[in-house]
């Protein structure tokens, strides 16, 4: 896939991801009193580049968490 095609959700694994990670993402930057909000048509410009990496870092560590949970779970 060439990049900038625009495709990049095309044939993704679990279909709504992209609306649970938005959703997460905007959780956390809740928690962290970031002011950005659902529906800001993901408009983060305002923010520097260390809190959206506050916000990324803490959606990793979820996502390990989430995953670590669901194998000691099988």
């Amino acid at each position: 896939m060439a990049l900038g095609s625009g495709n990049y959700n095309k044939g993704l694994e679990v279909p709504n991801a992209h609306k649970a990670l938005d959703n997460m993402k905007y959780e956390i930057a809740a928690e962290l009193n970031l002011p950005v909000y659902q529906g800001s048509e993901d408009y983060w410009g305002n923010l520097s580049s260390k809190d959206c990496g506050r916000v990324g870092g803490q959606m990793v560590k979820r996502m390990i968490s989430m995953a670590q949970s669901q194998m000691t779970n099988q």
